[in-house]
């Protein structure tokens, strides 16, 4: 009965090794809808955030899960906008994976919020001078945008296309990706860079405070180019385990290489211009309100090589092996550079959400460490395993994957 669910051409594993893989990862979903439970039934209590540190965990992994999920809007805009052909071959999961992410970071952000009834509040009375107001709109309305994507993916379904309606509905919604493309990469930009812009704006935090570019922080504008840099390099990243783990062809190289190709030309500029900022803001813009930036690594916890590693170890390094044509061909090294791309934004992220607040900002205030409960924990791995298991059932019954059908039956 399964089989006649999966699209024609294609393989796939038995429905009793499926259920197998499923198991765990339902099981983990459980373990952290618990968790999200204890957080909504007793308050924030459960979790290690205070006053003082209220950005944990959750605002770290979001803003992380954000950044990778930007190679939905990246890879449409690349597709329908610039007229990148070959990466029709991974559009589709790119829609399912930015789909999970921004859904995903949606749904921690209500636990965040502590009452989730009174999330609509945000809407209703927006504080208009608030970066997170214009957030807050973006990121839902491209949710919207995504979930709209998704549909005609949903709508390839083997047994939908046996009804004349869906396939009437799948055919007009096709006419709308170029609008859904533009308007995605509008939203996905300005939510992006107010995400960034956020900490730049930040007097009171000078490891944070970057001076303006018009009316826009440094960040603002550096947080879009690590987006859009990285997103390329988790689809990649995410194609090549999907691959891996089904144990098929899934897409041509030359897709894997250009994705590679695009996004080590979007770091290496990010790395110029994180190098530029980092140097204004080393000589300039911290001794201006009063810090030494070297006061600022000489906690135990984030010494000088977490900059380096940042910048150099995930940033330069991963950008010069995936502008390599030579190196690029390698598999192994391109879905490492891949993952040291995705790793470095990762640490960017960590760097501008907890280092920022740990750091003690008047000669009296003591650094702050941080540790996340098993509920903060447990609620982003309930992010984690919805994720594998949309992604699992869309690879199995949907086409993710155009190039699959052709690459096995040749």
């Amino acid at each position: 009965m399964d089989k006649q669910y999966i699209i024609r051409g294609v393989q796939r594993s038995s429905f009793r090794k499926f259920i197998a893989w499923m198991i765990p990862w339902a099981g983990l979903l459980i373990f952290g809808v618990y968790a999200i439970y204890l957080c909504l039934a007793k308050g924030l209590n459960q979790t290690n955030m205070d006053n003082r540190f209220a950005f944990g965990v959750w605002i770290f992994l979001d803003l992380t899960v954000i950044a990778l999920g930007a190679g939905a809007f990246f890879t449409g805009f690349l597709l329908y906008i610039l007229k990148k052909k070959e990466l029709h071959a991974v559009i589709n999961s790119a829609v399912v994976i930015g789909f999970i992410c921004y859904s995903g970071a949606v749904g921690v952000l209500m636990v965040d919020v502590g009452q989730p009834l009174r999330a609509w509040f945000t809407f209703w009375h927006p504080n208009v001078h608030s970066m997170l107001t214009e957030v807050t709109f973006c990121i839902t309305c491209y949710l919207t945008v995504l979930a709209i994507e998704y549909v005609p993916v949903i709508l390839k379904n083997r047994k939908l296309r046996e009804i004349p309606s869906m396939l009437v509905f799948e055919h007009e919604l096709h006419k709308l990706v170029f609008v859904l493309a533009a308007v995605g990469t509008f939203l996905s930009f300005f939510h992006q860079g107010s995400l960034g812009g956020l900490y730049g704006v930040l007097r009171g935090r000078p490891f944070a405070f970057r001076e303006g570019i018009a009316i826009w922080p440094s960040t603002f504008f550096l947080f879009i180019l690590s987006a859009a840099a990285v997103g390329p390099s988790f689809i990649l990243l995410t194609t090549w385990l999907v691959s891996k783990i089904s144990k098929k062809r899934l897409v041509k190289k030359n897709v894997l290489m250009l994705l590679g190709k695009i996004s080590g030309a979007l770091l290496i500029v990010y790395v110029l211009l994180k190098t530029i900022d980092t140097l204004v803001w080393i000589n300039s813009t911290s001794p201006a309100v009063g810090f030494p930036a070297y006061e600022f690594y000489s906690r135990k916890p984030f010494g000088t090589w977490i900059l380096f590693t940042e910048i150099v170890v995930f940033g330069l390094l991963p950008a010069l092996v995936l502008l390599s044509g030579r190196m690029r061909a390698h598999v192994g090294l391109l879905v490492t550079a891949a993952a040291f791309a995705c790793t470095g934004v990762a640490l960017n992220r960590f760097v501008m959400t907890i280092q920022t607040l740990a750091l003690p900002t008047l000669p009296f205030d003591p650094f702050l460490s941080y540790m996340p409960s098993w509920q903060e924990v447990g609620a982003f791995l309930a992010v984690i395993a919805y994720g594998v298991l949309v992604y699992s059932l869309s690879f199995r019954y949907l086409v993710l994957f155009p190039q699959e059908r052709e690459l096995s039956n040749g």
